[in-house]
Parts: C-alpha cells; sequence; structure tokens
C-alpha cells in the first residue's frame, strides 16, 4: 500500500509512547495490530496457520453465512435496543466484537454492522413495513445459528424465513 492509502486507513499514524530516554512508535489503530499479525501469521507454514475454517455438513470452509429475514416484526427502529439485541446476538453465538455501527435513518429504519473477529453481523430494518434483513457471518467456533432465536425473540416477527451459505468452500 501507498502512504496516501495508508493515511486513509489511518494505519501510517503512529503514537509515540516515551520508556525512560527511549521513545518508542506504537500504532494507532486496531487495524495496523491486526495487520502487523496477518504478516507474521503469513510467514508461518500453511500448515501451522490459524485460519478459523470450519466443517459443517462435511465441507471444509471459511465460514457460515446466515440470511435472516423477519417478516411483521417489531421495535426495528429502536436503536438502543438493536444495539442490546445484537450484543446478545455475539455473546449467545460466542462470537468477539470488536465493533458496532448503527445509523438511525429518518423518517424510520437502522442500517448497522456489529465487526467481529469472527466476521460481522449486519442489519437493515423497513420499520414501516415489518420488515429487517440480517446477515450474520461466523467463522472459528462461533455458532452463528444461535442468534437466529435472539432476533426472533427480540422481534417478534410473525414469519421468519432463515438461509445458510457456507462460504470460501473453494479455498484449499
Amino acid at each position: 500500500m501507498n502512504n496516501a492509502a495508508l493515511f486513509q486507513l489511518g494505519m501510517d499514524l503512529e503514537a509515540r509512547v516515551e520508556e525512560g530516554a527511549v521513545c518508542v512508535a506504537e500504532p494507532r489503530s486496531t487495524t495496523q495490530k491486526e495487520d502487523l499479525n496477518f504478516a507474521v501469521s503469513m510467514a508461518a507454514s500453511a500448515d501451522d496457520r490459524l485460519d478459523h475454517f470450519i466443517e459443517r455438513e462435511g465441507v471444509r470452509c471459511a465460514g457460515a453465512h446466515l440470511i435472516i429475514d423477519l417478516y411483521d416484526a417489531e421495535r426495528l427502529d429502536d436503536l438502543t435496543f438493536m444495539e442490546e439485541t445484537l450484543r446478545r446476538c455475539i455473546d449467545e453465538a460466542g462470537a468477539t466484537l470488536l465493533h458496532i455501527h448503527l445509523h438511525p435513518f429518518e423518517p424510520t429504519g437502522v442500517s448497522g454492522v456489529a465487526v467481529l473477529a469472527e466476521s460481522h453481523i449486519s442489519v437493515h430494518t423497513w420499520p414501516e413495513a415489518g420488515y429487517a434483513a440480517f446477515d450474520v457471518f461466523m467463522c472459528g467456533d462461533a455458532q452463528p445459528e444461535k442468534c437466529v432465536d435472539v432476533l426472533t425473540e427480540a422481534f417478534r416477527p410473525a414469519h421468519s424465513e432463515v438461509s445458510e451459505l457456507l462460504r470460501g468452500k473453494a479455498v484449499t
């Protein structure tokens, strides 16, 4: 990456921490820390790396991606409730939260994402139609299917549909 791209990602910035007479540069973003760890892991052999791939129904894949549609659901415009529910999903699934960002729309609706170490949960709601679209993608030991019960309990849809995609099946 060039310096301009690094600047846009906030990765070229370093915090200076003084330790005695020595000034040590430390990364200021978690992205930079993760990139440094990624470089180290790439140097290890493929057999040694921890790729967090899973096996589902006898298929090795990068993770399970659940598409969850809720119809005639409640509380789809309640930002605080949405965040609490996403946090419950993460806890129940055994995932690791990195960041949540939710955006309210005027007059109604919410879009957002919970970025996870294991991937993400995203949401888009249309309260006027009682409809919510959730994507739950997780790898490793996380259990994305546990989010289905949390979401249906929280938003009480009259009807829901869940489909599963196994991502990265062709990765060797």
